[in-house]
Order: C-alpha cells, then structure tokens, then sequence
C-alpha cells in the first residue's frame, strides 16, 4: 500500500553537498528514495545562511529531474531586498515548498535591522507571495534548548502558525509519548495544523549521541544501553536500530501522526528499510 493510499505524507531531508562526489552520491540517493514516491524532498541551510549558494544548486538540480523539492530558508544576516531575490528565484523554478526557520545571525553581524526568528520569515513571504508556498516551520516535542520554558516554547509556535505556516516538522525524538504530550499541549493553545514527527535512523551511534547531547534531542537511557551493547557489532547495532526506529514509526502512526519527516544523513539506508517495513511503499 502506497503513503497516498494511507494518506501519510512521507518526505526526505538531505543536506547540501560540499564535493562534486557527494554531489553525484547524493543524486543517486534521491533517485532511490524517489521511489518511495514522496511528497518532497527538503534540503537543508547553514547557520547564518553558510550553505546558501549548495543548497539553491541541489534544489535546482532536483527541480530539472522532476522531483518535489523544498529547501530550507532563514533571514539569517540577510537583508529583506535578498531574501526576496531568493524566494522569487524558487517560486521561478518551480517550487511551491518552503521549511522557513529561525536564523542565526552571522558573527559580527547587528541586529537592529535584520529579521531574525521564523514568524517574521513566515509573515514576509507572506506578504510577499501570498499563499504560493506551502510553508513549514520547525517544532520541538522536547523543547528548544534555548527556550525558557515549555509553555513558551509551544506560544512561540503557535506564533508561526498565525503568521501564516500550514504545517510543522519536529525535532527528531525516540520517545512517542514526548510527542502525543506536545501535541495535547498544542491542542490547548488552539493549534491544530499537522505536525510532523521528525525521524532520525541510526546508523553511526557516537555521532548521533553527541548530536543529540548538543541539541537536546533525549535518546532514552535503556536505548543507549542496548546500542552500547552492539559495540563493535555493525551489524546487530543496524538490525536493533532499524526494527527500533520502524517500531517507533508505527505507534506514531497507529496514534494519529500525519506522517513521517526522515533524517536521511544523504544515506540510502535504513531509511528505506524503514519506509518498506511500515509498508507505505511497495
């Protein structure tokens, strides 16, 4: 049974190669992922916007080969004259997706005169181009790192979503229930667009647990006992890590989740194992 079947919406996050081999890597993994008959393909934007200029090339390699590409955009140290040069320049290409975020603002750079947080970004497009986009917006079932509770966190939101975003992705997680309590938390402050979880494969455990520790994403202590114990064991570690994450998949979707937002690390794999075991591709 396909995702459109299941009315799933299942989407791909890459991040912009540095190399002209990754480059050519990378476009054999979005011909394979394409398969699995996305609804988009989203590519990632440095802090500071550091990863402009990869990330407008991949999408407009994406675009010529007829894939559903939606980059990733922040204000970042942008001036508003820039960001609409950007914006227009997608929506000539084709494209009619945007994941809007926060910036960060560049070393060095004042703040008087920039837009800095997501809401603004969402309000300027907007304003600028109507209901063009369908446009995205981060969310954090664990809370950012930076907010100062979690009430706020969840207004801040819901700020997004009265400027004009129509859905959200999560930071990835690997404990459902922090994500069913989000999103009662949302429901009491009237939010009620899709948020999509956000799904993070384990392939290298060190890497992830680092990533994790720095952004605040919780990998549960039974979870990082039981992958200490494949040390050294690719194998094991990839079979416990795949059924894990297609575990986690499918209690997000037999509870309600409007779909799934996979990591994809450029990698093939597991993803797709995943996709296939949750039988939302043939």
């Amino acid at each position: 049974m396909s995702n459109e079947d299941k009315d799933i919406n299942l989407s791909f996050e890459f991040f912009p190669p540095k190399t002209e081999q990754g480059q050519e890597k990378l476009k054999a993994v979005r011909t394979q992922l394409n398969k699995l008959n996305p609804d988009f393909f989203s590519v990632t934007y440095g802090a500071g916007g550091s990863t402009r200029d990869n990330t407008k090339g991949v999408i407009k390699a994406m675009r010529e080969e007829g894939l559903p590409a939606a980059p990733h955009l922040s204000f970042g140290g942008d001036h508003e004259e820039t960001m609409y040069e950007m914006v227009d320049g997608y929506k000539s290409i084709g494209v009619d997706r945007i994941v809007a975020l926060r910036g960060d603002m560049p070393s060095g750079m004042g703040a008087a005169m920039q837009m800095v947080y997501a809401n603004e970004l969402v309000a300027f497009i907007r304003e600028k181009f109507g209901n063009h986009f369908h446009l995205s917006v981060a969310a954090y079932p664990e809370i950012h790192p930076e907010a100062r509770s979690y009430r706020e966190d969840v207004r801040y939101l819901k700020g997004k979503f009265d400027a004009g975003a129509n859905s959200a992705i999560t930071q990835y997680f690997y404990n459902p229930d922090a994500y069913f309590y989000f999103l009662e938390e949302c429901g009491k402050e009237g939010i009620d667009a899709p948020i999509i979880p956000g799904i993070m494969p384990i392939t290298n455990y060190q890497n992830l647990a680092r990533f994790s520790d720095a952004c605040g994403a919780e990998i549960p202590r039974w979870i990082r006992k039981r992958l200490d114990d494949f040390s050294g064991n690719n194998e094991s570690l990839t079979s416990f890590a795949t059924d894990l994450v297609t575990e986690l998949c499918e209690t997000l979707l037999e509870n309600g989740a409007p779909g799934l937002h996979f990591y994809t690390m450029n990698q093939i794999e597991p993803t797709r194992s995943i996709v296939l075991n949750l039988g939302l591709s043939e």
